[in-house]
């Protein structure tokens, strides 16, 4: 392993979408669409496919599996007489025409939940009869995405949230399963109260008994068919089971039961509790290790299968940390779908800033970045020398021992590169032993190896020193480590040659709260995109979580990247869902933005600011989304603007209109106040008094000469509640 661098309206409301015109076309037309569909797509199918694409469908390799959409919701978006049953037997006729009018095979995947599609394998000939079609979206090849996050094995004790909380909601995680064998996934704990409504199945295989789902764990699916069984690589489970861990780091975050002791090795470091502990988890695997690790990955099929079964079993909240793809795709079609149906869509930014905008840029996702996590310290003393400061895992001081370079107790087969890294085997314990080792960064090797090396070479403890710019990070080590950065690590290395004698002590020095701080690898959203993105930010590095226990001296690790943070923001909806159950998943929404705490750093960077759980059930005034509106943004058919918890004014636009909902229970009056932007934006009203459940309608103008800037929005409600609405200004 290498180095780790890095809806509804209102607070009920009534389900919305296609007319009932059309389902009862498709219904009367099942049995003819099939000839009319083929007589108007002959012709195109002997169009000249892309060159590509013909090659290798002539050269005899099986053709690539696409992902067909069609116009319209899924069901969760009908809102008509119908029953949904009734629904999707029109969209699996419908599909069914296309597929025989294509000479298409029969499909990997049907999806009916979420948005209506199939995934199967076209030939391009075929692929291009599909996109001819007039009920036809898109038809897009299927891709393996990477997932937004890795180990970095670096921890904090405690917990990110409390002991109680999120009772009674199911957060859908579509990841790579789940490794239930920790404590954090018992069933044994106090939950609280059962889920109402959900309907998720357990499927059970070799390595996952039925009795892997409890009370805790509630559902368990897995999705390959994108990926491919012959894909996987030899070993892993065709299972809800966790290969990567990844799905179990992020799971643990966003649920884990707490109160759980957290021991590394024979130490112990505190206890841990997930944000919202009582919630229950939805498993619905779809990410797949390959034998290659470059090949692991998502299929983009499987997301949207999974995504689609999450939906149809009625999931309250869903996370999702993988990479984003070009426009809206099938995925966020059905990342869509999920919000008709009232589900709360939590999403990763990303971790490619200055490559790619943050992801899943739809309105109907919460899009999270990430933010610098608590960061525990500790420092390298040296006798008669420097202090410095660097991070830590560790309770336990070492020293005062002497300090040696690695490369000058290397093994005598070791080669100077491999020793100066402190690769495995690559230390002389004759040399080592009882001193503390100053190991460099990177060479391939990850950075819990190194330690491990010291150790084995009976080292007192370990230094671990950047030797170009990089982040430090308090990792699960296994003998005292402190990791300096790289103007530390020269300072050290400057004093050990005048003192090549010297000895030094590595000394915890405490957790420090996390700064203010965007990580510089988050996603940044896009100035010309249709909305601000990314909605929030939360803790991206820091983040104690439960790992898999196969194979691994510790069950800890301490996870980084976006979507660590978005498995944090899924926790505090499923929080918001618990303390509001009548709110409908855009006031959640809505809340999480606008009671984020403001970080110093440009919008596109931060989105609304930091999600803070403590506060983000007192909102005051949300932003509520019509039912249908999310749709009529995206196919340009919108009357007015979508009342997001965000402004973005592109070029040449100057205001914006949103409305207000009062969700206290009490008539409030409520102030505004425009922050930032040079004093060039107003906001009109300057005050209202609204009674509970009521609305405002506010404007938000740029005035004079307007270039580019960004700023806030703030509402303050007579009972101490504050409304933070970022703004975007786009310039002329």
């Amino acid at each position: 392993m290498d180095d780790f661098d890095e809806t509804t309206c209102g607070t009920g409301g009534t389900r919305v979408l296609p007319t009932s015109t059309r389902v009862r076309r498709l219904l009367a037309a099942a049995a003819t669409l099939p000839a009319l569909v083929v007589s108007a797509l002959v012709p195109l199918a002997s169009a000249a496919p892309a060159a590509a694409d013909e090659m290798a469908f002539e050269t005899g390799a099986e053709p690539p599996l696409h992902l067909v959409t069609l116009s319209g919701p899924g069901v969760a978006g009908y809102r008509g007489p119908l029953a949904d049953s009734y629904v999707r037997v029109a969209m699996l006729r419908e599909q069914d025409a296309l597929i025989e009018a294509a000479g298409a095979p029969d499909p990997a995947y049907r999806f009916t939940s979420a948005l209506n599609g199939f995934a199967a394998r076209l030939t391009p000939a075929q692929a291009a009869a599909l996109r001819a079609d007039p009920d036809v979206v898109t038809v897009e090849r299927d891709r393996v995405r990477s997932l937004t996050g890795a180990p970095v094995r670096t921890a904090a004790a405690g917990s990110p949230g409390g002991g109680r909380g999120g009772a009674g909601v199911v957060i859908g995680m579509v990841d790579s399963g789940l490794a239930p064998d920790s404590p954090v996934f018992s069933g044994a704990h106090r939950l609280g109260r059962a889920p109402a409504g959900f309907g998720g199945a357990c499927a059970v295989a070799e390595d996952w008994p039925r009795e892997r789902c409890t009370s805790k764990v509630v559902g368990a699916q897995w999705f390959v068919r994108g990926f491919g069984e012959d894909a996987v690589r030899s070993g892993a489970s065709l299972s809800p089971r966790d290969d990567d861990g990844h799905g179990t780091r992020m799971a643990s975050i966003a649920a884990g039961n707490s109160g759980v002791t957290v021991r590394v090795g024979a130490r112990e470091a505190g206890r841990f509790g997930g944000v919202a502990p009582q919630a229950r988890l939805a498993v619905y695997k779809a990410c797949w290790t390959a034998p290659d690790p470059r090949d692991d990955g998502c299929a983009t099929s499987d997301l949207v299968a999974a995504v689609d079964q999450a939906v149809a079993d009625g999931v309250d909240v869903l996370s999702l940390a993988v990479a984003g793809g070009s426009g809206y795709d099938a995925l966020d079609r059905a990342l869509l779908g999920a919000a008709e149906a009232d589900v709360v869509v939590v999403a990763a930014a990303g971790n490619d800033a200055g490559t790619a905008y943050a992801a899943h840029p739809g309105p109907w996702v919460t899009t999270v970045g990430a933010a610098v996590g608590p960061q525990r310290r500790g420092r390298v003393v040296a006798e008669d020398g420097p202090a410095l400061t660097g991070a830590t895992s560790t309770g336990r001081a070492a020293g005062p021992a002497r300090v040696v370079r690695a490369v000058d107790v290397a093994a005598p087969s070791a080669r100077p590169a491999r020793a100066r890294v402190c690769a495995p085997g690559s230390l002389d314990a004759a040399a080592a032993a009882g001193r503390i080792v100053v190991c460099e960064r990177g060479g391939r090797v990850a950075r819990v190896e190194k330690s491990r090396a010291v150790e084995l070479a009976d080292g007192a403890g370990m230094v671990l020193a950047n030797v170009r710019p990089g982040s430090t990070d308090a990792d699960f080590h296994a003998v005292p480590t402190v990791h300096l950065d790289r103007p530390a690590a020269r300072a050290l290395a400057r004093w050990l040659a005048r003192h090549p004698e010297g000895r030094v002590a590595l000394r915890p020095s405490g957790t420090t709260p996390a700064p203010d701080r965007v990580l510089p690898w988050s996603a940044t959203g896009d100035p010309s995109g249709g909305v601000v993105k990314p909605d929030v930010v939360a803790p991206g590095s820091g983040v104690l979580s439960a790992a898999p226990t196969t194979g691994r001296a510790a069950a800890w690790d301490l996870s980084a990247g976006t979507s660590a943070a978005t498995a944090y923001t899924a926790g505090v909806a499923a929080l918001l869902r618990r303390r509001h159950p009548t709110w409908s998943a855009t006031a959640v929404r809505s809340a999480l933005a606008t009671t984020a705490a403001a970080v110093d750093a440009p919008v596109l960077r931060t989105g609304a600011g930091r999600v803070r759980p403590e506060v983000a059930g007192r909102p005051g005034l949300v932003h509520l989304v019509r039912p249908g509106d999310y749709r009529a943004w995206l196919e340009s058919k919108l009357d007015g603007e979508l009342n997001t918890p965000s402004v973005l004014l592109r070029p040449g636009v100057t205001t914006a209109t949103r409305t207000v909902t009062n969700v206290t229970g009490r008539a409030r009056y409520f102030s505004s106040r425009a922050i930032g932007f040079g004093g060039r934006v107003q906001v009109r009203p300057a005050a209202v008094r609204l009674g509970p459940g009521e609305s405002a309608t506010y404007t938000v103008t740029v005035q004079g000469p307007a270039g580019p800037g960004d700023g806030y929005v703030v509402w303050r409600g007579g009972s101490g509640t504050v409304t933070r609405v970022p703004v975007v200004v786009g310039g002329r």
